[in-house]
């Protein structure tokens, strides 16, 4: 991802601030004043004749709404001591067809954790200008929460409302407030392009000025070209993009950050450093800061030899201090260590890892550093890395700034290999990462000479979907049985991350409708929900399920599909064409096992199974079906895997796209492989009996 420096503002006297494993300075942007066209005012902007006029998009000419603008104001506020950026958004489109009311009348605006960023949202207010110019203010009490599940699986929360009386020629336009009060603040992300066209975009940014360190200010541009800086009144810098064609989210896309426009405001002291004597200096401190945090007392050695046990291997002894540092200490940030916010408010901070060990509970920082000084102690080399986030964008190393290493793992030495631990990460297995920091760069802190290597991505056996059913077909085509299904690995992880914090009810709900999106007369019962929230066990789904009309009846013959657990899914791709590249998030595999009895007086007319095929080393398929001898049991058997030997994210160029479509188009085809019984008629001999 290739960024573009648009400015190097004056340089500042800026609030140095650090943070554990981010070693940056804060950033703190001043306010706004006195400006008729800043966001902040009490009143709404005035509407122009000719924006009332407006009968066509100007931006794309098929949308069907089209944001005249969106200007934002970038504000610093004290919240009692503390410093919080406050950004004030102002939006205004322009509704041109009845598609555009149904699209723009509903407003989500995300809040709580959104990438690495705390937002609340407040003072939301909107109103909707009717073509006769009958103005309708929206209502507070119409502004609500919910929780949305994006494409991409993640679940966000949401300030909604539904904008008044919206229709064909209205202009409708809200604005809120969005406070960003976390550690985070030091760097200031803002987004450029929405989900229809934008004819401008104008930030308004103010570099800090105060009395503690010389800190310069710097704006750095992704993805496209920025109009260059232009000063305004009292020290105001704005800058703004016209004509931002609509963003739409496409299946498996790369992050969000390295396919839409976005601006990185922060504050540096590195003037002149080239990235490579960035990332050495930056590296020396990482280790010097983290040093102590790996001290190694006779508490922690005692503890260290009793944890060990028995253990042999290097790899055997790694696994049991891992698991202990995940079972035995409480992570002090989790609802289910049972504490109240007034009892976590309470709690002392750990100066050691031996803290942390007496008291059995910590933060993610404490559970991680513990493992390392206990890895220490058992006579391990250990550092602290920082690895690089693939989920919010691909790490450059020719960007000089710790921005994108946003991650930390525990680094050990082994066989001459540095693997990378992270017991804080609750749902992810020994000897894993999280999916976003494996295939990326990490930074292996050192007192002389930091260096680069890359995480290792788990191979796809790792992350299995296991799936298992026992089935019975009737001679009306209703299929009956009982169904397993497990998730491992990264595939476990997801899972247990969407439903952790959602009632049984919901977790049911959510079973429920996934099956019914694929078999709409689906009929689910007794299910079970096991290992929602255990670190190891796999996630699992247990129920019944009843599928009337599975099998499709003709005559005398009933044909089905055997793979039922592809049944009703649709392909994966399925444009012709697309704007973004393909990005799987980690390789994986699929592990099914359906044994379907078949209805008493039907015979199989063959029992040929769908053709296996690969795609090159990196993924295969195959499936196989056997019939008992009596011929009234049936097995498919089917596997897949997808990413073998993938050593960089799983990550495809756009131009690539024809290629992978046609794989899993195949794919598709072969998971619909149909097979026909007949009614009194004497089965065929098949290679498969």
């Amino acid at each position: 991802m290739k960024g573009t420096e648009v400015m190097k503002f004056p340089r500042t006297r800026a609030r140095f601030a650090r943070v554990f494993f981010g070693l940056g300075a804060a950033c703190l942007i001043a306010s706004a004043s006195g400006t008729a066209a800043v966001v902040g005012d009490k009143d709404w902007m005035p509407v122009e004749p000719s924006q009332m006029a407006l009968k066509e998009p100007v931006v794309e000419k098929d949308a069907d709404a089209e944001a005249l603008f969106w200007q934002v104001r970038v504000a610093d506020e004290l919240d009692g001591s503390t410093p919080r950026t406050v950004l004030s958004h102002y939006v205004r489109i322009k509704v041109f067809t009845e598609r555009g009311r149904e699209s723009q009348g509903r407003v989500d605006i995300h809040f709580g954790k959104v990438g690495r960023v705390n937002i609340q949202v407040k003072d939301i207010a909107g109103r909707t200008i009717k073509p006769d110019g009958t103005i309708v203010e929206l209502k507070k009490e119409d502004i609500f929460e919910r929780t949305i599940v994006k494409a991409s699986g993640v679940k966000v929360k949401a300030r909604s409302f539904i904008m008044p009386s919206v229709e064909p020629g209205a202009i409708i336009e809200y604005r809120w407030r969005e406070v960003r009060g976390d550690s985070i603040a030091h760097y200031l992300h803002l987004d450029f392009q929405r989900d229809i066209p934008v004819q401008l975009v104008k930030y308004y940014i103010k570099p800090f000025t105060g009395r503690y360190f010389d800190y310069g200010m710097r704006a750095q541009f992704f993805n496209g070209q920025l109009a260059p800086f232009q000063k305004e009144k009292e020290g105001f810098y704005s800058t703004t993009l016209t004509n931002v064609p609509a963003f739409r989210e496409e299946p498996r896309m790369p992050p969000e950050g390295v396919v839409r426009p976005w601006l990185l405001v922060y504050y540096t002291e590195e003037t002149n450093l080239t990235s490579e004597k960035f990332f050495k200096e930056y590296g020396k401190r990482l280790y010097a800061a983290t040093k102590p945090l790996l001290k190694v007392n006779d508490d922690v050695r005692k503890a260290t030899t009793e944890i060990i046990g028995d253990a042999q291997t290097p790899a055997q002894k790694l696994e049991k201090l891992f698991d202990y540092c995940r079972f035995n200490i409480k992570r002090s940030n989790d609802d289910a260590s049972g504490l109240t916010a007034e009892a976590r408010d309470k709690l002392k901070d750990n100066k050691s890892p031996a803290d942390t060990l007496k008291r059995g509970i910590g933060s993610d920082r404490d559970i991680d550093t513990l493992f390392g000084a206990l890895a220490v102690a058992a006579g391990f080399e250990v550092r602290v890395a920082n690895l690089a986030d693939r989920s919010e964008a691909f790490f450059d190393r020719g960007f000089p700034d710790d921005y994108f290493l946003n991650m930390y793992a525990i680094a050990v030495l082994m066989d001459n290999n540095w693997r990378f631990f992270s017991p804080s990460s609750t749902y992810v297995p020994f000897g894993m990462l999280p999916w976003n920091a494996e295939g990326g760069e990490a930074l292996i802190s050192d007192p002389k000479e930091p260096t680069f290597v890359m995480a290792t991505v788990s191979s796809p056996e790792k992350s299995v979907e296991k799936r298992s059913a026992k089935l019975k077909l009737s001679d009306d085509g209703t299929l009956e049985g009982d169904v397993r299904i497990e998730y491992h690995g990264h595939a476990g992880a997801d899972i247990k991350e969407l439903n952790d914090d959602d009632s049984p009810a919901e977790r049911e709900e959510r079973l429920k409708n996934g099956i019914k999106a694929r078999m709409s007369n689906a009929e689910i019962s007794d299910i079970k929900i096991e290992n929602v929230t255990d670190p190891v066990k796999p996630f699992t789904y247990i129920f019944h399920v009843r599928v009337p009309g599975y099998g499709q009846r003709t005559g005398k013959r009933l044909f089905f599909q055997p793979a039922f657990f592809q049944r009703g899914i649709g392909p994966l791709f399925k444009t012709s064409g697309r704007k973004y590249g393909v990005y799987f998030h980690y390789p994986w595999s699929e592990d099914d096992s359906v044994t379907i009895e078949l209805p008493e007086g039907f015979t199989l007319d063959n029992a040929e199974a769908p053709a296996p095929f690969n795609g090159g080393a990196s993924s295969d398929y195959i499936a196989r079906i056997q019939v008992t001898k009596d011929g009234r049991t049936l097995y498919y058997l089917r596997k897949f895997q997808f990413g073998v030997g993938s050593q960089a994210g799983l990550n495809f160029e756009a131009g690539i796209y024809p290629n992978l479509k046609v794989f899993f188009d195949m794919l598709h085809k072969q998971d619909n492989h149909t097979l026909s019984i007949k009614e009194g008629a004497a089965g065929v001999k098949t290679a498969a009996q």
